[in-house]
């Protein structure tokens, strides 16, 4: 059945086009991830496909014809929801679907909170729980993994992957655009291209998307090499003679013309973004904090005595659930905020950059090149060069913050932390809006980074990529070395939260009439069984595939630093391929007691 049927759509801003003659049509069991650069459409498009922008004449301007299929009711999570006012409880409703929704994205404690007092990334959970509790045939998703923690995040995958509408959604998480769509809409330089995981790539939209963007990339230089080769054998001809007594045929002349002033189509982006911008140096001691606890004036407990020690070349990464204290850690590291007991002794030389959840204040009204040079005036050549480093070129110098797209003021924010060279870096949140091209390039810059940099990250790719120790706060303040990555911490999480959701709903999405609340997890039924079992079958199948990509990718490398990635991300697989054959080996064997199988 189609849900969607979009046909020739375009949208354009003052100066820029977005995207022209996109057409893409959403049936049953489609899960099309939409990936592109900051700024190039990805939230206006689903704002089309939503029918909340209606076409217009004049810039900005979107045109087009979207359908919906008839009585299909189809569920939207903006980038910025607004909620009704209200409490959260009224919010979702009095239905235990939606307060269970609350629970499993960390937003049960919250329940009877108001929703004008929430925050933004509170807001956006609120609005996921409402949406995941009612009934769509089809969801539309904005970056719905922000602000989520990684307990969140799991729950959404497992609850998306049993869905069995339509799904469109704009992510730059890595794994959940691996785990969760089918299909890979990319959109580059105002056209749109669509990448279906097959052969090698089987099971990994990312991969489909990236090798289709090298390849096309690479069609695009040979292209341009025979343009190139053209120009000069016509140019050559052109000149023979004495051009006032030309008899050269007119043709000749227009077709060696319009081969000089072709272009290939204009780069997205000029070069590679270059965040590796140099940092002082950082002396022999970094930052100390010896029996460090902190609480907040009514006397909730943040963190507990610890005692840590961050020194040149520490790769720290940061997990746990939302509420935790994470972000509250970072302050501290940072100076933002002082410990209620313990020391903190920064070195002499460690100059601290932080980019955190909110980003730094950015004046809407000054332009881009306006910003960067603070109190000096106009902008010296050497900020002109970091700006296009940094990928604002061109026009985009000029732009108005107030236009630009969430993901380029976080990128804009991110140039500002790093052109202050500083050699204790800490990213609160650093994938939430930046589009892929640069996570990688910030991942590369964090391989030869000489100073501290500690993450705190809902980002598996990110963290696994990056960081070489990994602790887990946990509510309560107590910080603990977590070995086997990620992977390993989630695992432990889903066992602690299994035992603990005995006697309370399970939530899943919607494959027919609701399981009754308050079923034990011990004595299941046999249709339980029956469907998890399935639900662990997809799994595991979806872990070998995932498995097996990186196997096969290993044997293609093109050299060690791909090779060193590609190792890194086949262990976290095989890690999560262990796990999932944990969980259907379980099920198998209670399903055999129940005679479900032989």
């Amino acid at each position: 059945m189609i849900l969607i049927d979009a046909s020739r759509l375009a949208a354009a801003r003052p100066n820029r086009l977005l995207f022209a003659d996109l057409s893409v049509t959403i049936s049953d069991g489609d899960r099309l991830g939409v990936v592109g650069i900051n700024g190039c459409g990805k939230t206006t498009l689903l704002r089309m496909l939503a029918r909340e922008l209606q076409p217009q004449a004049a810039p900005p301007a979107e045109v087009g014809v979207v359908r919906w299929g008839r009585g299909v009711r189809v569920g939207v999570l903006q980038q910025q929801p607004q909620l009704s006012k209200g409490t959260v409880r009224h919010a979702v409703g009095r239905g235990w679907q939606g307060e269970a929704m609350l629970e499993r994205l960390g937003m049960g404690a919250l329940i009877d909170a108001d929703t004008s007092d929430l925050s933004g990334g509170q807001a956006k959970r609120v609005a996921l729980a409402v949406l995941l509790a009612a009934e769509h045939e089809c969801l539309i998703l904005d970056e719905p993994t922000n602000h989520l923690d990684l307990d969140a995040i799991s729950f959404l995958e497992r609850w998306l992957a049993d869905y069995r509408g339509g799904l469109v959604m704009v992510t730059h998480d890595r794994h959940v655009l691996d785990t969760v769509t089918n299909r890979v809409l990319e959109i580059d330089r105002g056209r749109s291209y669509i990448h279906v995981p097959s052969g090698q790539h089987a099971g990994s939209g990312y991969a489909a998307y990236l090798d289709g963007r090298a390849e096309r990339e690479t069609q695009a230089e040979a292209a341009e090499q025979t343009r190139r080769n053209l120009a000069r054998t016509e140019l050559a001809w052109l000149r023979r003679g004495a051009p006032a007594r030309t008899s050269k045929p007119k043709a000749r002349i227009a077709t060696a013309t319009a081969i000089v002033e072709a272009r290939p189509d204009a780069p997205a982006r000029s070069g590679e973004l270059g965040l590796a911008i140099g940092s002082q140096r950082l002396g022999s001691k970094g930052v100390e904090l010896t029996a460090v606890t902190f609480s907040w004036p009514d006397g909730t407990s943040v963190v507990e005595p610890l005692s840590l020690a961050l020194e040149p070349g520490d790769r720290i990464g940061i997990v746990g659930p939302n509420g935790a204290g994470k972000s509250t850690l970072l302050d501290l590291v940072a100076g933002r905020l002082d410990p209620s007991s313990g020391a903190i002794d920064r070195g002499a030389t460690v100059k601290v950059g932080y980019y955190d959840q909110l980003g730094r204040e950015l004046d809407l009204s000054l332009r881009v090149r306006e910003a960067i040079p603070g109190d000096k005036g106009e902008p010296s050549l050497a900020d002109v060069a970091l700006m296009r480093r940094f990928w604002f070129d061109g026009d985009a110098q000029f732009a108005k913050i107030s236009t630009l797209s969430g993901g380029e003021r976080r990128r804009l924010q991110l140039l500002l932390t790093l052109v202050e060279q500083p050699n204790v870096l800490l990213l609160d949140e650093p994938t939430n809006d930046l589009d892929l091209d640069t996570l990688r390039a910030l991942e590369d810059m964090l391989d030869d980074w000489p100073g501290v940099a500690v993450v705190v990250s809902h980002d598996r790719a990110f963290l696994d990529r990056t960081v070489d120790q990994l602790f887990a706060l946990d509510r309560g303040g107590a910080l603990r070395e977590i070995r086997g990555g990620v992977a390993a911490w989630l695992a432990e999480r889903e066992s602690a939260s299994s035992i603990g959701r005995a006697g309370r709903p399970v939530v899943q999405a919607p494959l027919g009439p609701a399981a009754p609340p308050g079923r034990p997890v011990g004595g299941r039924s046999p249709s339980t069984v029956r469907r998890q079992l399935g639900q662990a079958e997809r799994a595991l199948v979806s872990a070998t595939a995932r498995r097996d990509a990186f196997v096969a990718r290993l044997g293609i490398a093109a050299d060690h630093r791909e090779l060193t990635r590609l190792g890194d991300e086949l262990t976290t697989a095989e890690v999560e391929l262990g796990h999932a054959e944990g969980v259907w080996l379980a099920l198998a064997g209670e399903a055999e007691e129940l005679g479900l199988i032989d």
